[in-house]
């Protein structure tokens, strides 16, 4: 398991590349890439901070559970934290497992919990001032699936 929170840009093609090289009994390696998205048209930059030590600890502790719903073989979490521009990448999570609905289903699952509950506050600058981000229903609600029922299965086989 690799977590790394990280102020530097990283190379997305190189880390999925060595995450997979990494795999020898992997079946499927899922990865996503979230970019920073100027979604009103007039982002300068959006800065991204975070408590050293609590970040790490808490997405540790989220990867780890992904490893007891599914059987992952690995996981990789990236991301960075400073000021960001436009179509900069902003994170990375890569899952690898003998079948494909678990590196999938983890990799969602990752991503749900890096956007609602992560230790991060980001601010976007615009021409017009500078407003923390707020957090969104919808995102909630994609963090709150993991909770029902279906939201946990551990399946490992490929449908």
């Amino acid at each position: 398991m690799d977590i790394r929170v990280q102020e530097a840009a990283f190379d997305a093609g190189a880390e999925l590349n060595a995450f997979t090289q990494r795999q020898e009994n992997a079946g499927a390696v899922v990865s996503f890439t979230g970019i920073v998205r100027d979604v009103t048209g007039g982002l300068c930059q959006m800065r991204i901070e975070h408590y050293p030590g609590m970040t790490e600890k808490a997405l540790m502790q989220i990867a780890q559970e992904a490893c007891t719903r599914w059987p992952l073989g690995d996981v990789l979490v990236i991301h960075r934290f400073g000021d960001l521009a436009p179509a900069d990448q902003i994170m990375m999570v890569a899952t690898a497992s003998r079948h494909r609905n678990a590196a999938f289903a983890a990799a969602d699952f990752l991503m749900d919990y890096l956007k609602s509950r992560a230790p991060f506050w980001k601010k976007e600058t615009t021409a017009d001032g500078a407003d923390w981000v707020a957090a969104k229903d919808e995102d909630e609600d994609a963090l709150n699936r993991w909770t029902a029922p279906h939201g946990s299965d551990t399946s490992s086989g490929d449908r």
